[in-house]
């Protein structure tokens, strides 16, 4: 074998090494940039009770209660928002808007859903609710509300990263074969 033969082996030795180091690597990587995941997963929750106490001014007629919460915490629901558009710009990049408002319409169809199915005792159930929410202050009292009340999501949305879909990555390599 030549000089340069071995070299090259060598080269491609230490290429798959690499590979496979930043392979096992990417979990740990991942979860150290997970470390602000709390204010995503709070800003979903945060999100779950807006729409969950819309849903319920629209059922109950309690359009007036809605409007003073959104008055009264909207510096707090802007930054959850603020937060929703970051985590989505970032999990699916030119998909983002389309994914965000997606979540948004699921949110709001799986939530009316739950009311539709408590029928009666829907509002009796949801209006103390507009009460309990005056004792809270900041935006982590209104996240630790809505988990407490185990608000309806339409799906677990991972704080660090969206999945990515393996139709993206098909096409992707098909374009990298035909150039």
């Amino acid at each position: 074998m030549s000089i340069l033969s071995r070299f090259l082996s060598f080269r491609h030795l230490c290429t798959a090494f690499a590979l496979t180091s930043s392979i096992l690597a990417a979990p740990l990587a991942q979860a150290a940039s997970c470390r602000s995941s709390s204010e995503v997963h709070n800003a979903f929750a945060i999100e779950g009770l807006k729409s969950e106490l819309m849903v319920t001014a629209l059922s109950c007629q309690a359009q007036g209660r809605y409007n003073d919460f959104i008055g009264r915490f909207r510096p707090v629901l802007t930054t959850a928002e603020k937060r929703l558009d970051t985590y989505f710009r970032s999990s699916y990049g030119r998909q983002a808007q389309k994914q965000h408002d997606e979540y948004i319409t699921q949110l709001a169809d799986v939530q009316s859903l739950g009311g539709l199915k408590s029928g009666t005792i829907f509002c009796d159930q949801r209006m103390p609710m507009f009460d309990e929410i005056n004792a809270l202050d900041t935006g982590d009292d209104l996240a630790h509300y809505a988990e407490a009340k185990d608000i309806s999501q339409p799906a677990s949305y991972e704080s660090c990263a969206a999945p990515r879909s393996s139709s993206s990555h098909s096409r992707t390599r098909t374009r990298r074969h035909h150039r």
